[in-house]
């Protein structure tokens, strides 16, 4: 398996990843390629892959939401990124902070004298409840009041989870913690293995998007935000197996497409949606496993050819879930995780421990 040598920790746990080496996308352009790499389709407007996911299998920790966003502060990825799309908003990701109160707006800027608030909110469920009476078929409503109730049961649950007091000195030297260059994306590796043991079904976690682009110095830019990265992804792995929660989690490691394998004025890459790698972790995926290859010059998947829905189709088996029987009505017509029906997703076996069988 051929890792880089800026991610020194990650193939420190290569006996652990399943490389895809085969995939291709269907756009170049940055938007377009988070919507596909998310929705399985280019354009905004569709549920993400985490909506469906909690669609499908709902919640199993009932006071922290299902489906948890820890994006970089410093960034703005695209929120198309975490959108529940047609679903009802209640499947959408919720943002966590990596620093001060978890939840936006989850505690009053001001405080309140006692008794207040739950005064306030049951004035609110009373009011909500009327107009629901009202307007019975109004999801906007009914997501929000959930949210709401949410919010309540959050205030505490959402602090005593991300507490890293409880977290052992080894443990945060492993995700490095205690550098400033890993610390922040770290930080959240750590909340992401937090949130996955107490029972979130799905924690989408952003790198730093500075750095990435490298149309220009990629030798630099490269050792610069991969520094950033490594030492938490591989830590997360490590943390799970160790906890024995890796078999029942799928690690996905990606972008939204590959470089070219020429240089773009003399130090830099541009965009290639026609052959890139990505890694997965756990879940029943092959470890230790290289899946795939592009033709001699890295420019064009064309051995075992994965795309952007094969691999969702394949992710979604191995949660209990066939994309093709994943459905919702929108706009008289029944909605699937893949728009199995236009882009023929299907399941890749040569990725699993345990095949799926023919669907």
């Amino acid at each position: 398996m051929e890792i880089s040598d800026v991610l020194p920790q990650l193939s420190g746990v290569a006996d652990d990843l399943c490389m895809v080496r085969s995939m291709f996308t269907e756009h170049n352009n940055h938007p377009e390629g988070n919507y596909m790499m998310q929705t399985c389709k280019v354009f905004p407007g569709r549920p993400s892959a985490g909506a469906w996911v909690t669609y499908a299998l709902g919640a199993e920790n009932q006071n922290l939401p299902a489906y948890i966003v820890l994006r970089d502060p410093a960034s703005s990825p695209y929120k198309a990124n975490w959108s529940s799309g047609w679903l009802p908003a209640i499947y959408q990701g919720v943002e966590f902070n990596t620093k001060g109160t978890p939840v936006h707006h989850l505690e009053p800027a001001v405080p309140l004298p006692p008794g207040v608030q739950t005064d306030s909110l049951n004035l609110i469920g009373k009011l909500n409840r009327v107009h629901q009476a009202q307007h019975p078929r109004e999801q906007e409503l009914e997501s929000r009041i959930q949210n709401y109730e949410l919010a309540a049961r959050m205030q505490l649950a959402a602090t005593d989870v991300l507490d890293f007091s409880k977290e052992s000195p080894n443990t945060l030297r492993m995700y490095g913690i205690d550098d400033p260059v890993t610390s922040a994306y770290g930080t959240r590796c750590l909340m992401a293995r937090r949130l996955v043991e107490s029972g979130v079904r799905y924690v989408q976690v952003f790198a730093p998007m500075e750095g990435w682009d490298h149309h220009n110095n990629i030798q630099r830019g490269l050792d610069s935000v991969c520094s950033k990265v490594d030492r938490g992804s591989a830590a997360l792995i490590q943390d799970l197996k160790a906890r024995g929660l890796l078999d029942s989690t799928i690690i996905l490691w990606t972008g939204e497409f590959g470089r070219l394998p020429i240089t773009q004025g003399g130090s830099g890459r541009d965009h290639n949606r026609h052959g890139f790698t990505l890694l997965l972790a756990g879940g029943g995926f092959k470890a230790g496993y290289v899946h795939g290859a592009t033709d001699d010059f890295g420019y064009k998947a064309v051995k075992n050819r994965v795309s952007v829905p094969d691999l969702h189709a394949t992710m979604l088996w191995q949660l209990g879930i066939d994309h093709n029987k994943l459905l919702y009505p929108y706009h008289g017509l029944p909605e699937t995780p893949t728009d199995a029906k236009v882009n023929g997703a299907r399941v890749v076996n040569d990725l699993l421990n345990s095949p799926a069988a023919p669907v």
